[in-house]
């Protein structure tokens, strides 16, 4: 890479970047990745101190060695799309109240991919534990679940410490009530094995892409932008095993029409208070599911006695399980317009998988797509990201490196991290005195010798005294000339080496 700069007062400035070429992609499956930080370790807050402090780091506890940010390569075919990323967000994470910590999630020969089809079927496909898909920003997005359920014979919840197994699998607790004490500010934690995910809106994500977030940098919280009523459609936030795009929650108030107002997509679901013609659990008691739940489950109502959950209390407050949520189209209303029923008017805009088919900027002709929820004041909405089941056939999922190689027209799209090819920043060269500077975007844990030439007709160039680390992702170099003696000079980059750091799944 290099640079020239003319003129004695440096009144002109112009640069040069050799190797160097921006394709522009019009396939939101490829273009809607955020690939910007790959070039940039991953870093927690190890304490709530720290993260006060603004101090992060880039080594812990399970992670000895510094790895990369985000995604980091994609491949595509005519058929998948590629992923591989370490699993860690671009943004801190951290810290968490509980003793798991995040972990690069590469492995040898392990790829994840979605369909570039995709295929919505009749029959519905459950979503397990594990990634449902991925944020853009190499994330994994789980479910509305924690992976624990309500124990009948016990009388209380299973849970991790509970000793109890699973539990029955029929009063499922939800996700958000009884784990958010263990979420960081980005709503996120990692499980045991240090997969970072998000099981709710990922608030975190959506401030990088600029979605209607509002980030403190002194307290290191981000929140909802409750302060406007004009919102921008929401960009992709992430990819569904069933290759639909997950949007933000904000879309167009005519699903057809992207001339109409933007506004919060409203959830179909409601709690099950006795409102809207839910059944009131609180003097019922748990012993019905809503419909949905039901069909995913294969039982009926009503339920024996012991499949029943436990009484709505300060212990078991509505919202405390899945199943204390009922479909509003289940209950006679319809998607998509102020519609009535059981004497009530209400307006939702997505179906019980959390989709709706509608136009967007990405896709004008019109496509199925999930949308994020959250009540007015930001706070996450069931279901979240995804219903209980997926929309489309999710043939989606972890993959291998061999699966994607025998592919007969893969083409590399993105290769990020240490092959990233170094930028100039937007004004490259600044001039004080006598005092040049020039910045360059550069990989972490790279090291820069920055040589110099008086004349391009020249062939020896020379290397500046001393080398360059750069302090995160952005590099500098100063050189003092004589500017009434060089009025002119040429300047080359030279990435001459790279700190040692986790490069499993690289």
């Amino acid at each position: 890479m290099s640079i020239f700069h003319k003129g004695r007062a440096l009144s002109c400035i112009s640069f040069i970047l050799l190797g160097l070429e921006s394709v522009l992609y019009a396939d939101p499956q490829l273009s809607s990745w955020f690939t910007e930080a790959s070039i940039k370790y991953a870093r927690i807050y190890k304490n709530t101190a720290d993260r006060t402090a603004g101090t992060s780091s880039t080594t812990w506890t399970g992670q000895p060695l510094p790895t990369y940010a985000g995604v980091h390569e994609i491949n595509y075919s005519p058929t998948w799309i590629y992923i591989r990323n370490s699993g860690l967000a671009p943004y801190v994470m951290g810290p968490w109240n509980n003793p798991n910590l995040p972990k690069n999630q590469g492995t040898a020969n392990g790829v994840y991919r979605f369909p570039r089809t995709p295929t919505i079927l009749t029959t519905k496909t459950l979503t397990g534990m594990g990634s449902i898909g991925f944020l853009v920003d190499g994330v994994s997005i789980y479910n509305t679940s924690d992976g624990f359920s309500y124990s009948y014979a016990n009388s209380k919840d299973a849970s991790p410490v509970a000793g109890i197994g699973l539990g029955d699998g029929i009063w499922n607790r939800d996700a958000w009530p009884n784990e958010k004490i263990s979420f960081d500010y980005a709503l996120n934690h990692p499980q045991p094995s240090g997969q970072y995910h998000a099981h709710v809106t990922a608030i975190g994500v959506r401030y990088l892409l600029g979605d209607n977030v509002l980030y403190n940098d002194s307290t290191k919280q981000y929140s909802e932008n409750t302060g406007t009523t004009v919102f921008q459609h929401s960009p992709i936030i992430g990819w569904v095993n069933d290759g639909l795009p997950l949007y933000g929650p904000y879309g167009y108030s005519d699903p057809l029409d992207t001339g109409s107002p933007v506004r919060r997509m409203i959830s179909g679901y409601v709690l099950r208070d006795g409102t809207y013609g839910t059944v009131n659990l609180t003097s019922s008691g748990r012993t019905s599911l809503p419909k949905w739940a039901q069909q995913s489950q294969g039982k009926t109502n009503p339920l024996t006695a012991t499949q029943y959950g436990p009484s709505v209390s300060t212990t078991y407050e509505l919202g405390h399980f899945s199943e204390d949520y009922d479909y509003l189209g289940d209950l006679g209303y319809t998607q998509g317009s102020n519609s009535t029923a059981n004497g009530s008017t209400i307006l939702f805009d997505l179906n019980q998988y959390n989709v709706r088919y509608c136009k967007t900027p990405e896709y004008p002709n019109g496509t199925w797509a999930y949308f994020t929820t959250i009540k007015a004041d930001g706070t996450p909405w069931y279901p979240y990201n995804v219903g209980r089941s997926y929309f489309g056939s999710p043939t989606g999922g972890a993959s291998t490196t061999s699966v994607m190689n025998v592919e007969t027209s893969l083409t590399l799209y993105y290769k990020g991290s240490t092959s990233t090819v170094e930028t100039w920043i937007a004004n490259p060269v600044s001039l004080s005195g006598n005092t040049v500077t020039l910045s360059w975007n550069a990989v972490e844990g790279g090291t820069y010798q920055v040589s110099a030439l008086t004349d391009l007709a020249g062939s020896t160039w020379t290397s500046l005294s001393g080398t360059v680390t750069p302090t995160g992702n952005i590099a500098t170099k100063t050189e003092n000339v004589d500017t009434t003696a060089t009025p002119r000079r040429f300047y080359k980059l030279t990435r001459t080496g790279m700190a040692t750091y986790d490069s499993v799944g690289y």
